[in-house]
Order: C-alpha cells, then structure tokens, then sequence
C-alpha cells in the first residue's frame, strides 16, 4: 500500500493496536525520551504524544520498535526491496521463477523520484524555538532532532539521483548557537555529506541543506541505509514506500521533500564551526562536545497538522536496535557479492555494533594442502575492513564457515567459543594501529583516532575453555574478585584508573602520564605470570572496574568490554613477545576495559523524571500495563 505521510502512518498503526495515545502534558525535556526508553525495554507500541508542553505540535515516537510493527508498516514494500536485492545477487533465480519477475517494472517505477512543483509542506512557517525541544539524556548540551532526513547534493552534479540523505543529528540550540538562527550538524567520518560538504569548500561555493523532518516512514529508513556512495537514498525510499518520493524544486534552493511534515532549510557557514553536544549516544555513553558545522537556517517551514517524530538513543538495545536488524535483513544477501568469499558479517548491537563485528569467511587457498592457519580469511578481514561503515569495526572476529557449517553468526555466545576454541595468540591476532574509528567511540587516542584488532580462526578445536575459577589462582595486589564470565573468558576487578576528567582534549603531556599510570598496573598483572600459570585455562582475562557486572550477563560482557577497549592500547598478554613487528603471547589474552581518564561519561536517568514516568503506569495511569 505505502503512506502518503507520517499521518496516514499513525492512523494505520492505530487501527492495528499498535500505537496508543497519550493526552496527559508530557515535556519534551527528559520526560518523552524516559517514556520511550521504558516503552522500548517492553516491547510496547508506538507513542502518539498530543500534549507537548509548551509545544502545538504532537509527537510520535517508537515507529520502530517492533520487528512485527517495522513488517506491518512496510508489509507491500519490504518485499518488494527485497525481490530487487535477489534480481542483483542471484539473478539466475529469478529466471527460474519468471512469475516472481511480474512486480519489478512497479517496484523500478517507485524508484524514481517525482518533481513536483507544490506539496503539503509549504503550507506553514514557524521558528525553531516553536519546534518541540527533545532533551533525551540530563547532560545533553540541548534540544536535538534525533530522526532527521539530512539532505544535501553534490555542487559538481547537482540533481536528485546523485544527492544525499542521511541521519546525522542535529541541535536545535544552545549556547553555541545564535537562537532560532543557527543550528549544529554532526555528522561522523565515512558519510555521503562530508563528500558533498569537501567538494563546497575546495569550489568555494555555499553548501546548501535541507533538514526533513516526518513524512513516510520509508524515507528514515532509506536515511540510515549504506548504499553505495553516489547512490540516493531517494531510490531506495520510493521502492520501500511503494510509491515515488516527490520533491519540489526551488529556484535556487535544494529541493523539499513535499510530503514530509518539517523542513529546516539553511546553508552551512564556510568558516564556521561551534562546538556541538554533549549527547547520550548510541553506544551508552554521552559524545562530548567537538567543533562541528553550523547551519545557517533560512525558513522552517511545516505541514497543517505536522506531527513530530523521535527516537532515543543509549545503551543498546533501542529502538535504533531494530532498525539496524531490518538494515541485516535487507543488505545481508549481498554480502557474498560484495566481499567474495564472505557468507556473513554481524556487527553486535550488544557491543554498541561499530566496536564488535563477527564474520564467517572462507579458507579455499590451496586446497590440495592441509594448512591449519589463517589465509584467506585475512584477505577477506581487509576486505571488510575496507567496506563503509564496517570499516568502523574495532574488533573484527573472523572464522572458517567450512568449519562449523551449522554454526549461526548471530549467536555471540557459541561464535566466541568457537573463536576461542580456535585462535593462537602468539599466532592470529593482527593490529592496525593508528587508524580511524567510530566517531562516537572514546577509548582511541582522539576524536576519530584508534586502533582495531583482527583475530582469525580456522581448523579443528584447539583449547579447552575454562569454566572454573583455578583452586591456586593467586592475584597480585589490587587485583581481586575472579569471576566467570563465560566458558574460556575470566573478569577480574582491578585497581581504579585515575579519576575520568571526560575531556577527550586533555593535553599530550596530560594524556601520555595517565596512559603510563594505567599501563604500569597492568604490566604488573601480567608480570605476576607465566606460560605454565592456571590462569591460561582461560583464553580471555577482561580487567574491569566491576568483575560481578560483567559475569551477570553476555549482554553486560560485550557492552562493558568492547566500547572501553582500543585493542593497541589496552589488548596486553602473559609471556608476550614481538617477532618482525608482529605482537602475540603464549598465555592469556589479557583486555583492559577499565573506565580511562579520557572515556566519556555513563548515560544515567534523571531520578526525578524517572518517578514521574513510573507515576504514569501505576494503575489508571496511560502506560500501565504497558512498562
């Protein structure tokens, strides 16, 4: 069927008992966003807010929040997406069933967008002080738009079938910004608008962006999806939508998204930059405030009853969880056509996805050999290593998928063991240092700066993993509390880093004299023991702040573990060595994800806000019943 807006969006979801309404005053201002975090942890419905405080406008969250709601929403259009995809990577099946073809002149049709001259979005203008004001986190540097449709055009090929749209958050204001004039746009590396914004500068010509907000939910899904660069968004949009996204051209302007519910339309400051955040972020902790764009907003304009969309990010799972399940669904048949010789990748959204990927790969390097270590599997690491956004992947696990055909790459908890049963530390663990990672990831040496590990395995299983603390573990001192964590991995508390300072610009002096502090410690731990030490019955010992957290659960493990690690700095080894520049150890791996000086601050809740909410599920409350 496919919406014409977000209203016939909300109308639908309403029909099916997925979506209820909330007529108390709810503010914008921490309450919405606890709402949805608790709503989201539940697996409740979409949330129509139709009394903002202090706002006219509604607002509507949780669009996303169900693999049941994102299928119903998009149950004529997914199909559709996914019948292309398998056009592209097996064509030759397609043809075995001709009759699966008849949809797809509709479905290329969709694909292209629409020029029109007027649209619903024109109808009104309003200021950005009049916009809802969605604070999600206490220490959030101000309102955010956190479902923005970012969109922007190359001034080299202007034109819609070489444009840009994408998520990359916006602040509606603070104290960097000139209020109701100015707007910050963070964007992180390895999107489509730092291209379109590079080729503005070098011409020297003004770099012009539209910010949608609302409309069809297919064009917030299009808006997150990793095409291949010079590929709009738009495309994808109409073919998911079931209808051709229709934009109106302006003279001289970027063109409007005419079914969209918000447009801010600005040009960004050449030679402007201002600080932007903090916000809680994705990875469950707050992204500091760093000089980004500053736009230069010229109208806000907004259709006659605009409804608000949003989204909560923080520790996963949220509801960005499920949008990337659906990205898997759909992108994951073309994985072995773009990365031959790869069945699968997996970035984990338990581990905040960019810092943990897992892959399934393929050994067919001289065959008529017995060779039992990674080959081609390291090729094909390079490989993913290189493709967009998992390039971003702190930790790349790779095995064998000749090995354990029936194993599923979405299982964290069998995978690791499979790994851990496999790799040689003195053997399969391959660095990149001094490299790029996650902009939103603090545990590198700056913004944008880190390291990343590649562990490979092949072949039959090597070591036993450990599923009891050893009787004779002896720990030096200011190491304490041995817990398992899982078969083969051990968490032991250690002593505290110096205190955070939660400033990622501390000076190289500053930086280098923490750093050592916290090495020495650790060089003391693995000093204490040798190859022949029980502590190697484990393959992974994880030194942290808080060892009974990290055993509670494999969720607690991945989260705690891979975003408070960078593998060059704090990956260290007992009995480790260097031979031609290649690092390794004949015992355990030993990972230091202790809280550093330099890593940003935990994301916590309002304690205030918090009662609230429980207020209004208590029974006769709006969400009783619901969280």
């Amino acid at each position: 069927m496919g919406y014409h807006n977000l209203q016939q969006c909300v109308e639908d979801l309403d029909r099916h008992g997925e979506l209820i309404r909330i007529a108390q005053p709810i503010d914008a201002n921490l309450e919405a966003a606890t709402i949805q975090r608790r709503v989201v942890a539940a697996g409740g419905p979409a949330l129509l807010f139709s009394n903002v405080v202090g706002c006219k406008f509604p607002m509507v969250s949780n669009l996303f929040g169900t693999m049941d709601r994102v299928r119903l929403m998009f149950r004529d259009g997914l199909r559709a997406v996914k019948q292309l995809i398998e056009l592209r990577s097996q064509p030759k099946n397609l043809l075995k069933r001709p009759w699966q073809c008849l949809g797809i002149p509709r479905s290329a049709l969709t694909m292209l967008p629409l020029q029109v001259k007027r649209g619903a979005i024109l109808a009104n203008q309003t200021t950005l002080s009049n916009l809802p004001q969605l604070k999600s986190w206490p220490q959030d540097g101000g309102p955010f738009v956190t479902l923005p449709q970012v969109y922007s055009e190359d001034i080299h090929a202007p034109g819609l079938g070489r444009s840009n749209l994408g998520m990359y958050r916006v602040q509606l204001a603070g104290e960097s910004y000139a209020a109701d004039k100015e707007v910050g746009l963070h964007y992180q590396i390895h999107r489509s608008i730092g291209v379109h914004h590079a080729a503005a500068i070098r011409a020297g010509k003004p770099f012009r962006v539209n910010i949608f907000v609302g409309g069809p939910p297919s064009m917030s899904v299009a808006a997150v999806m990793p095409l291949p660069e010079g590929m709009s968004e738009l495309t994808f949009a109409g073919a998911l939508g079931r209808r051709r996204v229709r934009m109106i051209r302006r003279p001289g302007e970027l063109p409007i998204h005419a079914d969209t519910d918000f447009c801010i339309t600005g040009v960004v400051e050449p030679s402007r930059l201002a600080p932007e955040g903090p916000f809680g972020d994705h990875l469950g902790y707050y992204s500091l405030a760093h000089p980004f764009p500053v736009l230069r907003v010229e109208h806000v304009f907004h259709r006659t009853g605009a409804i608000w969309p949003f989204t909560v990010v923080g520790r996963p799972p949220q509801e960005d969880t499920l949008l990337g399940q659906l990205i898997h669904e759909i992108t994951g048949p073309l994985i072995p056509e773009v990365l031959p010789g790869v069945h699968g990748v997996h970035a984990v959204d338990a581990a905040g996805v960019h810092p943990l990927l897992l892959a399934f790969g393929s050994e067919r390097y001289m065959p008529f050999l017995e060779v039992d270590h990674p080959q081609e599997l390291l090729t094909q690491a390079n490989a993913i290593l290189g493709q967009g956004q998992l390039s971003l992947a702190k930790f790349l696990l790779i095995a064998a998928k000749q090995d354990a055909p029936d194993l599923d790459l979405h299982d964290e908890h069998a995978f690791l063991c499979h790994v851990l049963q496999r790799a040689a530390w003195s053997r399969d663990l391959h660095f990149h240092t001094h490299t790029t990672v996650d902009t939103l990831d603090y545990s590198g040496a700056g913004l944008n700066e880190g390291s990343k590990v590649v562990i490979a395995a092949v072949g039959p299983p090597r070591y036993r993993l450990a599923t009891s603390v050893p009787a004779d573990l002896q720990l030096p001192d200011g190491f304490c509390s041995p817990r398992v964590v899982m078969p083969g991995v051990l968490a032991i508390e250690g002593p505290p880093c110096p205190a955070p300072s939660f400033d990622h610009d501390l000076s190289v002096q500053a930086r280098t004299s923490a750093r050592d502090e916290v090495a020495k410690s650790m060089h003391r731990f693995t000093s204490s023991f040798n190859e022949s030490s029980s502590i190697n019955n484990f393959r992974w010992v994880v030194v942290v702040d808080d060892s009974q957290f990290l055993a509670e659960s494999l969720r607690n493990f991945l989260w705690a573990t891979f975003t408070r690690t960078n593998p060059a700095s704090d990956l260290y080894g007992i009995d480790s060595f260097t031979t031609d520049k290649h690092w390794g150890c004949r015992g355990a791996l030993v990972i230091d994800a202790r809280i550093k000086p330099h890593h940003a601050p935990l994301l916590d809740e309002d304690p205030e806000i918090a009662r609230r909410v429980d207020a209004l599920a208590a029974p006769g409350g709006p969400l009783h019943g619901i969280i």
